[in-house]
């Protein structure tokens, strides 16, 4: 696996998107985040990103009272705006190509991000080995 500083290194700039759970870790500062993944989203020369299906996925997750959603949407989206993330809408390309990915992951979110990720095109830091299977400008932490 590829070491996160060399991200950096190869790219004059670079637009990561986040998953679900390292967006939330970004904000909450997780132990989950190493600090290598931290000063690759903290960089200067990196523009972060949050799906709008993350806000989807917290919403839905912190209605049904789940632990591992520490903030509500509303408060993650201030949180995410606070910190210089950008967010990303899901567009009808990014459905229709859905539709296309190989079936490694059933979730709907993660499925998105990846097809955003390759379609936009972004590097996608994840905590989920099976996500960062689809491809390798897939980081995983």
């Amino acid at each position: 696996m590829k070491k996160l500083h060399s991200y950096l290194r190869e790219n004059d700039a670079l637009n990561l998107l986040l998953d679900t759970h390292v967006a939330l870790w970004a904000i909450t500062d997780h132990p989950g985040l190493s600090s290598s993944a931290k000063t690759l989203i903290e960089s200067s020369k990196t523009s972060v990103w949050v799906n709008v299906v993350s806000l989807w996925e917290i919403a839905i997750r912190h209605a049904l009272n789940r632990g591992e959603m520490p903030v509500s949407s509303q408060d993650a989206a201030l949180y995410f705006r606070e910190s210089g993330y950008q967010l990303l809408s899901i567009e009808t390309e990014h459905v229709i190509a859905v539709e296309e990915l190989p079936s490694c992951h059933q979730d709907p979110f993660d499925r998105m991000l990846v097809v955003q990720a390759l379609i936009e095109p972004m590097r996608l830091l994840t905590h989920d080995a099976v996500i960062a299977r689809y491809s390798d400008t897939i980081i995983r932490i």
